[in-house]
């Protein structure tokens, strides 16, 4: 073939294979721009339930679920004018035992918010499934131990428990005692909870019958001089009842010239006029 051809040839051959290239851009550069769509505006987040709490100056929160039973562990505490570091031991204990939530199940037969176990003597399945009893029979256990309230959190802890590593629990420390503070009304209106979709049903009487069970006092005739060397019993109850509002179908709780309201949101406590008559916790619901 002449020399001229060939190089005619190979030109051809590489405007094809040119074409083929520039092509192949153009199609990608196509699909690209149509495949890119808007950015889409998030969508605001779902509002949930919860409870915060503050104490020195921190503020955390918690499920309602985890509130409610915080609250009953400082309110058998309180009933048994146990000293705080009781109550931030068994907090500490909590956290690594269930987080707060009451389950039926754990390692082998342990059960609750301990996560006792019926097989060492506990208690029945049923009664280790109740905070009120479940927190007595911790606290039994811990007055027992001479000198807890000066031992290390974890080891006091790991003397009740007996898990199999109970260095675990000092990780809970930090957490466990601001929420001591704040549950067991040692630093005020410092729990409240936020509840979205408003309140249950109302059952006020269940609510004060509970109160009675795990406080030992009717909050509708709080003892005068209410501070105990766990926190504060007036406080500590009107916050439980707070924490327990979804379930008892509360809508506002007023103590002293506090109030608290489902409807109020993130506002939390509130100061006014109407406060409820002294020593008196005064529930109130919609319904």
């Amino acid at each position: 073939m002449p020399r001229k051809l060939r190089r005619v040839s190979a030109f051809f051959k590489i405007l094809i294979a040119l074409t083929v290239v520039c092509g192949a851009l153009v199609a990608g550069g196509y699909y690209v721009i149509s495949s890119v769509r808007p950015l889409e505006v998030a969508d605001e987040p779902e509002p949930v339930d919860k409870c915060t709490f503050t104490a020195d100056g921190d503020t955390d929160s918690l499920e309602p679920e985890q509130a409610a039973n915080a609250a009953t562990i400082a309110g058998v505490a309180l009933r048994r004018d146990l000293p705080r570091q009781a109550v931030v031991i068994a907090y500490a204990t909590v956290w690594q035992e269930s987080k707060f939530y009451n389950i039926e199940y754990g390692d082998r037969d342990s059960v609750g918010l301990f996560q006792q176990r019926p097989s060492q003597k506990w208690g029945e399945p049923d009664q280790l499934m109740d905070p009120v009893y479940a927190s007595g029979a911790f606290y039994d256990k811990l007055t027992e131990i001479d000198g807890y309230t000066d031992m290390p959190v974890y080891e006091a802890a790991q003397a009740v428990q007996r898990s199999a590593d109970g260095f675990a629990y000092d990780q809970h420390e930090p957490v466990a005692r601001q929420m001591a503070e704040a549950f067991t009304g040692a630093s005020g209106p410092t729990v409240a909870c936020v509840l979205p979709d408003g309140v249950g049903k109302a059952d006020l009487d269940a609510a004060r019958e509970e109160m009675v069970r795990v406080f030992g006092e009717d909050p509708g005739a709080i003892p005068p001089g209410g501070s105990y060397q766990t926190g504060d019993l007036g406080w500590a109850m009107a916050q439980w009842a707070v924490a327990n509002a979804g379930k008892y179908g509360i809508s506002s709780v007023t103590y002293q010239d506090q109030r608290w309201r489902v409807d109020a949101g993130e506002k939390g406590w509130q100061t006014v006029p109407d406060a409820a008559p002294r020593g008196e916790i005064a529930l109130s619901s919609a319904s």
